[in-house]
């Protein structure tokens, strides 16, 4: 902990793909945070920790929505994350021409109801270091998410199904690691099983000849020895849910 250190909890607001996770991992400087062109991608709270020098941001990247038939705590959320918040960061995807003239009324609502937060539209990470008030830090100055590798994983596998399945699909999808651990070489090995409720989502999920499965375990291995700086040695196994 520095002499003086000073700290800034921001949460990050706006609609589904709004590139909320893409800014997390661009101020991180490491893709920590799932990112897919499908909705709800994030799916639990998790924390992001930028540190420089006396200075700390805690990023709470959020979902608002009311689809796919979420689970009650991604509703809530938000709304406890709002309540410590310092700074809110409305993004708004200025490519989609449906939505980058007005606020998704969740969004509205989520603002309205904490009007005592400042918030604003454009930001830089510049520009959030400098309204970080006094304080102590909430985490150690190396730490880069509040996820733990297996949530990191697990959201990882989640942005590869929502990529490159169709439709509800990836949504149907339950995901169980089975095996996390250290190889003789110091490897990380990963076994997770892929649960889906439909013998026509096995055949898609596999694809002909494994193709399918083996390119998601692929591109997740590859991502994950980015981020945790290791050799990641992963096995998905898909199975009919019973």
């Amino acid at each position: 902990m520095p002499e003086n250190p000073r700290v800034l909890r921001v949460v990050f607001l706006g609609s589904p793909n709004a590139g909320k996770s893409t800014l997390s991992n661009q101020l991180l400087g490491r893709q920590v945070f799932p990112v897919s062109r499908k909705v709800h991608t994030t799916r639990c709270q998790a924390l992001g920790v930028i540190t420089e020098k006396e200075t700390q941001l805690v990023v709470t990247d959020t979902c608002l929505s009311f689809r796919h038939h979420l689970e009650l705590s991604l509703l809530e959320d938000p709304w406890k994350s709002m309540e410590s918040a310092n700074l809110v960061v409305v993004l708004v995807d200025v490519s989609d021409k449906w939505t980058r003239n007005q606020l998704s009324p969740q969004v509205l609502q989520c603002l309205t109801q904490f009007s005592q937060v400042p918030s604003i539209l454009v930001l830089n990470k510049q520009y959030l270091l400098a309204q970080a008030q006094p304080g102590p830090w909430e985490f150690h100055s190396g730490v880069l998410t509040s996820q733990t590798p297996e949530e990191i994983c697990t959201n990882k596998i989640r942005e590869k199904l929502l990529e490159h399945l169709p439709q509800e699909v990836p949504y149907n999808v339950q995901q169980k690691t089975v095996v996390w651990e250290e190889g003789p070489s110091g490897e990380l090995v990963i076994q997770q099983n892929l649960l889906v409720p439909k013998e026509s989502h096995v055949r898609l999920l596999i694809g002909q000849k494994g193709q399918m499965i083996s390119q998601i375990a692929q591109e997740v291995g590859r991502d994950l020895m980015d981020i945790f700086l290791c050799d990641v040695h992963i096995r998905l196994c898909v199975k009919l849910l019973k």
